[in-house]
């Protein structure tokens, strides 16, 4: 019985503070959702939840959001405060190469004289340039582009 292995039974407190959570203040969607499915799908009190995809319906999400929502209260251990507010990410998921010292050589590069035989800088040449002087290691045209962009001295 899959059904019975995700079923849920919050304490009066949980089920207080899931009330709390969605009542007062103002909270990110997808965190008033979670709250959500797991208050539909309480058995505590002799009560009979719905079926997954009643929930689902219910709270507008789809039915594997709802069973994500009961296996990580599972996962948990049944703390719903870690289930409803998601832990947040320390750092991006790619380390920035461009510093702020590679910034500011760019920007040198870009202000001083094109090399001969050209009118004016490229963003590839400037990338070629970046890397043939030691800068950095690599650098891609588009991350010229978007330090130039930013910086608004777009070359385009």
């Amino acid at each position: 019985m899959p059904y019975a292995k995700r079923t849920i039974s919050l304490t009066a407190k949980q089920r207080e503070y899931l009330l709390d959570f969605i009542s007062r203040g103002v909270r990110p969607v997808q965190a008033v959702k979670r709250a959500r499915i797991l208050l539909e799908s309480d058995i505590s009190g002799g009560r009979i939840p719905p079926k997954e995809l009643a929930i689902a319906e219910m709270v507008d999400v789809s039915v594997p959001t709802v069973k994500s929502v009961k296996k990580s209260f599972h996962n948990l251990g049944g703390d719903v405060e870690a289930v409803v507010n998601r832990k947040q990410r320390e750092k991006g998921p790619r380390e920035t190469k461009i510093t702020g010292d590679v910034e500011a050589h760019l920007i040198a590069l870009c202000c001083s004289p094109a090399p001969e035989g050209y009118a004016r800088w490229t963003v590839r040449l400037l990338a070629e340039k970046m890397v043939e002087l030691s800068y950095i290691d690599e650098i891609s045209a588009m991350s010229v582009s978007r330090t130039l962009k930013k910086t608004r001295l777009s070359l385009t």
